[in-house]
């Protein structure tokens, strides 16, 4: 299956793969020096295997997961999404893009997190990059068909990208479903968008 992929996809998923199986090998480790951490000091909350932020940190957060649900659903979005993107982007692009929604996303929640307050925790997965590649897809084939798994209803790739945007936003706003980053899901989409846009504006190229 793998060797079926472009290149860029290919190396996300093992990377992605190859960190979570570590995550379990090297223990609370990784989560500290490299998941997302607020700017904040851990210290003054008390809490004891809290990290704090880094620069890097905007970027390996992406390659971490919460648990093995979590992991197999963005990797099932990388395949399913990625690959395509990839094959008519081409690697260089696709990289940068995945990337920038990456970083985009971090600095969403880094803002949600700050406004908020609150004890300092976590954010880790690679759902930044993925909300990208979903909305990169929804410009790209808009009127593609996608089934959903709960529910199996067919919808166009457009009204799909719509409405998990919609969703997020709402449950962001509400706080519901704690334990989600439902903005950062929404500053990755943001982050892909911009960069679309600024593309648009600069070359010519299938959209």
């Amino acid at each position: 299956m793998f060797t079926n992929l472009p290149p860029v996809t290919r190396i996300l998923l093992l990377t992605n793969l190859a960190v979570f199986v570590s995550q379990y090998a090297i223990g609370r480790f990784l989560v500290r020096h490299f998941a997302l951490w607020p700017p904040s000091l851990a210290g003054d909350f008390g809490l004891s295997g809290a990290g704090s932020f880094q620069l890097w940190q905007l970027v390996t957060y992406g390659f971490l997961h919460g648990s093995l649900m979590h992991l197999l659903l963005n990797l099932l979005a990388l395949y399913m999404f990625g690959a395509e993107i990839e094959r008519v982007w081409g690697a260089r692009r696709y990289a940068v893009y995945y990337f920038v929604c990456v970083i985009g996303a971090a600095v969403a929640q880094l803002i949600v997190l700050t406004y908020r307050g609150g004890p300092p925790y976590p954010t880790l997965g690679a759902s930044g990059g993925v909300f990208g590649l979903l909305l990169a897809y929804g410009i790209m084939y808009p009127r593609r068909m996608i089934l959903l798994i709960f529910p199996p209803i067919p919808m166009p790739a457009w009204l799909f990208v719509t409405l998990y945007g919609i969703l997020e936003l709402v449950l962001g706003v509400t706080r519901t479903q704690a334990g989600v980053a439902h903005f950062a899901h929404l500053g990755g989409m943001a982050a892909g968008l911009a960069l679309i846009l600024y593309w648009r504006t600069t070359t010519r190229r299938r959209w």
